[in-house]
């Protein structure tokens, strides 16, 4: 076994035994179970003594840990979609059966692709403020009694209901425009802009920062928005949203406070203001698919 590939598996995460044995199973890999709160930490041990590839079993906030430590070395990392949603995974066309996700781990096709900023913290997928980060709370606390799907769909409905604007000021590359908005969204590369899909990466987009804001509407409008949720589905409320969309290389928001609650690849974080948002391409170097990479213009040769 070669001591510079070395695997780190959270054990709290959904696949984790399945992770483990399957990475056992190529007999290539020294796994190290580690729980999130370690993570940076032993990564950072691993990389300064050596390892040449990295490897995260886990959702999306803990493979962003180890993108965060490797982004701009040689240090290779491969994904383990062991997570709830795996978006990077996904992105990246990493299978999501275990043995298939090894497999692509121990494989020798390794591909650069783009990164993103707001301050110093790296992101892979989105960030956002407002609506967002206030559902992301609701489901988490439903979901301690609720299974995902439905503590999603009420934490939905609850963020429509109670949903607040802000007073925004979004500076995209000298453009300066004023929003009284519910959210801002910005994702790495073209995103999707239709229901279902939205907010998915388009594999054949721009790349650059993918700034979305949704134009507010009257309270009335978005009790209206929340009630159709319930009888008719979050797809179909969700289509009645209305967007403005920019493609940057950077941009920044600026907010009436000191700092806000900023949603970065699913978990919330309390950041000064205003908040700084760039792009990095081909900063992470990723191991992939040997038979999917090719259509994926966010993704250059290593």
């Amino acid at each position: 076994m070669s001591s510079s590939l070395i695997a780190f598996v959270n054990p709290s995460s959904g696949n984790s035994e399945k992770a483990r044995d399957a990475l056992a199973s190529t007999g290539l890999f020294d796994i190290r179970e580690t729980g999130p709160s370690d993570l940076e930490a032993r990564i950072r041990e691993a990389v300064k003594a050596g390892a040449t590839r990295i490897v995260v079993a886990g959702g999306d906030g803990s493979i962003g840990t180890g993108a965060s430590i490797v982004a701009g070395t040689e240090v290779e990392l491969a994904v383990m979609p062991a997570g709830t949603l795996n978006h990077f995974a996904r992105d990246l066309g990493i299978p999501e059966d275990m043995d298939a996700a090894a497999a692509v781990a121990a494989g020798t096709t390794v591909m650069k692709t783009d990164v993103a900023y707001v301050g110093d913290r790296l992101f892979l997928n989105t960030s956002s403020i407002g609506a967002y980060v206030t559902f992301a709370r609701a489901r988490e606390k439903l979901e301690a009694r609720l299974p995902y799907k439905l503590a999603s769909l009420l934490a939905f409905v609850q963020t429509f209901i109670r949903m607040r604007k802000l007073a925004v000021e979004l500076d995209v590359e000298g453009k300066r425009q004023i929003y009284r908005t519910p959210i801002v969204f910005v994702g790495v590369d073209e995103r999707e802009l239709q229901f279902p899909t939205l907010g998915n990466r388009i594999r054949d987009g721009q790349r650059g920062l993918h700034v979305l804001v949704v134009r507010h509407r009257g309270r009335r409008k978005l009790l209206a928005l929340g009630f159709s949720a319930i009888f008719k589905g979050v797809e179909e409320a969700s289509r009645s949203i209305e967007l403005d969309s920019y493609m940057t290389d950077t941009c920044t928001i600026t907010v009436r406070k000191y700092s806000a609650r900023v949603a970065v690849d699913g978990e919330i974080e309390t950041m000064p203001t205003p908040l700084e948002y760039r792009i990095e391409r081909d900063l992470l170097r990723v191991v992939v698919s040997s038979i999917d990479y090719s259509t994926a213009k966010t993704l250059s040769p290593a």
